[in-house]
């Protein structure tokens, strides 16, 4: 991934959540935690198809958190 990314969106069940870039290179065994605190299977970060992010909804914590973070420079 290019390295100007810090964060990644990613449909788990319940929502579309944000997550720190690193949670992608996190194993299947470990956790990852969005920006608004949810906590899920890393394994859960990959291999969604298009349904997936379609019905999920954006949770509205981690869009605000990313709203009021001051970009990098």
């Amino acid at each position: 991934m290019p390295e100007y990314l810090t964060y990644v969106w990613r449909p788990v069940p319940g929502s579309r959540h944000a997550f720190p870039i690193a949670a992608t290179k996190l194993t299947p065994e470990e956790t990852a935690t969005a920006y608004c605190g949810t906590e899920v299977e890393a394994a859960k970060l990959h291999d969604l198809d298009e349904l997936a992010w379609i019905l999920e909804p954006t949770c509205m914590d981690c869009w605000k958190h990313l709203a009021d973070t001051p970009p990098r420079t």
